[in-house]
């Protein structure tokens, strides 16, 4: 196979499996039976294309030859007879322009998110239907076993097919409240990848990718939702920053040290762009906010030259729709730059007062580089350690480290 064959199938794969299993379930009801004949589809090109040359529309051609598959598959069941006839008259050879398989793909994003389905269960099923991870890759991507992983799918899968959830975008009356489903799941996600929970690395850059590429599919097929244009500027500026957020051995780099050459520019235009689309709605949201406060930071020349109390003032804003102790928490990072040091700590110690963040390790380290700022040295040193007790990452624990280290060696503490 030539390499040209290999990134004809990889694009086709990432562009089209989700319109394609979107396709086939509309057409047969059947969520294993469209992922299997999608797969079937691909491996057919892997052994076709070489000989026959990568068809004109790579989409259309997976599109019949997984339809082929799941009229034979149908074909050669005995109860399959009421499915055949359906699957024939259903899904048709795709022309060009086609207008159904976007509102194909948005009915699978919609129901892969149904709200009866827990949080756990909507991240795997979007991550399988719509991205095609295999169980193996999404399990994983989450830190679950492969087989726990294959019994979470099956589950949700049943409770789509046994609890009547149906296969379409919600009438519109019902879209401002299952909209935000379909955002926090693409969140979730971007954030796992952006800063990983637990494990070796901090970056885990194919689910930043996903929820990014997710993130356009639903702002093209939803263009006039604010808030849909919000999260895609949010995870558009953050993700441009993600080459500098790590050393090349995977350390951990400050917002505040990070080489802004190494910035993906386009990206943060973009972002810039697509903010200025949500903001013109004059309906402000919780992303809004919080892709407003990523463009501060994306803006900003050098660390010295970021607006802190802009951002800290955008905080405030957040905690009016997303009150948590974490907005709290970023609020006082915020307030500690604009207003100083022991401006922050007072809110710091606040939340610590709350116990709503226990055992969450950037408490403490947020009240360690506080302490650092204000030349409270041993103090300092003593939440680090704390937070170091309570990081789970690799990436984070090294950076903590050597946060600990400069402490010790400087008595003057470490002002980068």
């Amino acid at each position: 196979m030539t390499a040209e064959v290999r990134r004809a199938v990889d694009a086709a794969f990432r562009d089209e499996w989700g319109r394609l299993v979107a396709a086939l379930i509309r057409s047969t009801g059947d969520w294993d039976l469209a992922e299997e004949c999608a797969q079937e589809a691909f491996a057919h090109a892997l052994r076709t294309w070489p000989r026959d040359g990568i068809p004109q529309r790579p989409g259309a051609w997976l599109t019949t030859t997984a339809r082929h598959r799941a009229v034979d598959r149908l074909r050669r069941e005995t109860v399959g007879t009421a499915k055949l006839r359906e699957a024939a008259l259903v899904i048709p050879e795709p022309g060009p322009g086609d207008g159904g398989v976007p509102d194909d793909l948005l009915r699978l994003i919609f129901t892969c998110c149904h709200p009866a389905l827990s949080l756990e269960a909507r991240v795997a099923l979007t991550l399988r239907t719509v991205a095609g991870l295999s169980t193996a890759e999404i399990a994983r991507a989450l830190l679950v076993g492969e087989a726990a992983m294959a019994k979470r799918l099956t589950r949700a899968k049943a409770k789509i097919r046994h609890a009547g959830i149906p296969y379409r975008v919600p009438p519109a009356h019902l879209l401002p409240e299952r909209t935000p489903a379909v955002l926090g799941v693409l969140y979730l996600l971007f954030s796992e990848g952006y800063a990983a929970s637990v494990g070796a690395h901090l970056l885990r850059g194919d689910l930043c990718d996903e929820a990014t590429h997710l993130a356009r599919v639903l702002a093209d097929l939803l263009p006039g939702e604010p808030e849909v244009l919000g999260l895609l500027a949010l995870l558009l500026l953050h993700d441009a920053r993600r080459a500098a957020r790590t050393e090349p051995d995977g350390q951990l780099v400050p917002l505040e040290d990070q080489d802004r050459t190494a910035w993906d520019r386009a990206a943060i235009a973009e972002g810039l762009a697509v903010l200025d689309r949500a903001l013109h709605h004059r309906a402000p949201g919780p992303y809004q906010v919080q892709a407003a406060i990523a463009a501060c930071h994306a803006t900003a020349a050098d660390a010295a030259d970021t607006d802190w109390a802009q951002i800290a003032a955008l905080y405030g804003c957040l905690t009016r729709w997303r009150p948590s102790p974490v907005v709290e928490l970023n609020r006082a990072v915020a307030v500690g730059m604009a207003d100083g040091p022991a401006a922050g700590l007072e809110l710091v110690a606040a939340l610590e007062r709350t116990g709503a963040l226990a055992g969450y390790h950037l408490l403490p380290a947020t009240r360690a580089d506080l302490l650092r700022r204000l030349g409270h040295h041993a103090d300092a040193a003593a939440a680090y350690r704390a937070a170091l007790e309570l990081a789970r990452t690799d990436a984070e624990r090294h950076y903590l480290r050597r946060r600990l280290a400069e402490l010790t060696r400087s008595p003057g503490g470490s002002h980068r």
